[in-house]
């Protein structure tokens, strides 16, 4: 029985793949339909639909074509817009006539339709919408010479900009952008979504993006996903309803560390998200100074002053998991605590100056214990630096995972979770406006009380980070992004982390 079916749907999907995944994938589907050209025609065709869909009342438009496949795709996708009676120019990158026999026909039947062609000049001509069908997923390097002048002139043009597959100069399987790349205002992936459109740069460059899957079933063809895209509707998968008969002590009890002088609101940020995350006790430990004003803001936490690890062992001997580095610090004090935590084998979280303290001198962890390091804290615990960690995201923190042998969530934009022997998990949640200070803090005790109540690391970490990246969302959709401040976070959490109200957020 044939795994293709018969048309291209617009579908979800939680697996994210890479390139060469796609290629066998394209290959196999090929040679079971006889015709390689009929994925062509699909994607073609899906291209169409789409952007009938959103731009249905733009009348010129020019297509962009590089000369491999993706270009391919564009004259299919020119060559519907054509016969519907807009008026097309197709765009040719100077004399690169397309290569290879799928584009080849797509071209000439472009050509057959009477469609019009243009070499690239330096300029583009006045259009109501623009196809990037330069280069797909198949750019092995940062583009060059006139594919710069022409993705700048894409850029600069005014006219909302659509995607094929991959925005051109987006590397699609790592998410780095090292040179000129088109800003698209929205993406339409063929087959599959693509891992490295998920992370970092390459956010800043897809705009809204749809699947449409060309009719393939990927497991058919013994290719799987590198990634899982987490979203919000994924929260009710670990927060289930809780028991009726539930008592505090079933719910975790967590224990928060940090705070050193004239840092106590970063350990305050911590506790507070720990409890409206559903830790049942929280416990801090931190500097005398701010016991008091800790009461006054949470009295549901107890805070505790400590001098001293000894003055820990409580504490610690009581917790179900702990998290240290918020406001730590690396003098003698945060040193000495950090130090009696690692030794006491509890599950732990590390943030901040605690992986810094790591960092500076690594040890054996504790098994179970989970990382949660920015791009710069990252590249010290492996001894990069911040670029190079950017440039590869998966490949940084899949490094982190096995080199500490943890559990790590790699922050930004498209936070990414990995675990040794466990695939990567990318959060499809967050905004810019939770870049600022305390955003850390505030996901240390989301994740500590997801991992006292229960939940392995792993879990922990994904459900915590995707919790924590949701709430962002729905407190950025009150009042905007700019001026979100971590303590906006708070009632959102409590609203998301109980199932009844994260089902609602998707609908």
């Amino acid at each position: 029985m044939s795994q293709i079916a018969e048309t291209a749907q617009i579908a979800p999907t939680t697996g994210l793949y890479d390139a060469a995944a796609l290629r066998a994938a394209e290959t196999a589907a090929a040679a079971e339909l006889g015709d390689g050209y009929a994925l062509m025609r699909r994607a073609g065709e899906a291209a169409w639909r789409e952007w009938l869909d959103r731009w249905s009342q733009a009348y010129s438009l020019l297509v962009v074509c590089g000369p491999g496949n993706n270009g391919g795709d564009g004259y299919v996708m020119a060559t519907h817009a054509h016969q519907a009676g807009r008026r097309v120019t197709v765009v040719r990158l100077g004399e690169h006539a397309p290569r290879g026999k799928l584009a080849q026909r797509a071209a000439a039947e472009y050509a057959a339709a009477g469609g019009s062609t243009i070499e690239f000049d330096g300029a583009l001509p006045a259009a109501d919408a623009i196809v990037d069908g330069l280069f797909g997923i198949g750019l092995k390097r940062p583009p060059e010479g006139a594919a710069v002048a022409l993705i700048d002139a894409i850029n600069a043009h005014g006219a909302p900009v659509f995607s094929l597959d991959t925005p051109s100069g987006v590397d699609a399987d790592r998410g780095r952008v090292e040179g000129a790349a088109v800003i698209a205002e929205r993406t339409i992936e063929f087959i599959a979504r693509k891992a490295g459109l998920r992370t970092g740069a390459a956010l800043d460059h897809v705009g809204t993006a749809s699947l449409a899957d060309l009719g393939l079933r990927l497991p058919a063809y013994g290719v799987h996903p590198v990634a899982e895209w987490l979203r919000a509707e994924d929260l009710p998968r670990w927060l289930h309803r809780r028991r009726r008969d539930s008592h505090k002590g079933r719910n975790g009890r967590v224990l928060c560390i940090g705070g050193d002088h004239g840092h106590g609101g970063a350990l305050l940020l911590c506790a507070q998200a720990a409890l409206r995350s559903g830790a049942g006790l929280l416990d801090a430990a931190t500097r005398q100074a701010h016991v008091a004003p800790m009461l006054a803001r949470l009295p549901e936490a107890m805070p505790r002053a400590v001098e001293h690890p000894d003055d820990l062992r409580a504490s610690i001997d009581a917790a179900d998991a702990i998290a240290i580095g918020p406001g730590l610090g690396q003098e003698s004090w945060g040193k000495q605590l950090f130090s009696a935590v690692i030794e006491s084998g509890k599950p732990l979280l590390l943030d901040a100056d605690a992986l810094n303290l790591l960092a500076a001198e690594p040890r054996l962890l504790p098994s179970q214990t989970i990382l949660t390091p920015h791009p710069g804290e990252a590249a010290r615990l492996l001894g990069s630096d911040t670029a190079r960690v950017q440039s590869d995201r998966y490949s940084a923190v899949r490094a982190l995972a096995d080199h500490y042998h943890c559990t790590v969530v790699l922050k930004g934009a498209g936070s990414l979770i990995a675990a040794p022997g466990s695939g990567v998990r990318v959060i499809g949640a967050g905004n810019p406006g939770m870049a600022v200070g305390g955003m850390g803090d505030v996901l240390s005790g989301v994740i500590a009380a997801l991992r006292a109540q229960g939940l392995n690391s792993f879990d922990a970490a994904s459900c915590g980070a995707l919790l924590h990246s949701v709430a962002g969302d729905c407190a950025a959709r009150e009042d905007g992004e700019r001026g979100l401040l971590p303590s906006d976070l708070m009632p959102w959490l409590r609203r998301c982390a109980n199932p009844s109200v994260a089902n609602t957020l998707t609908r």
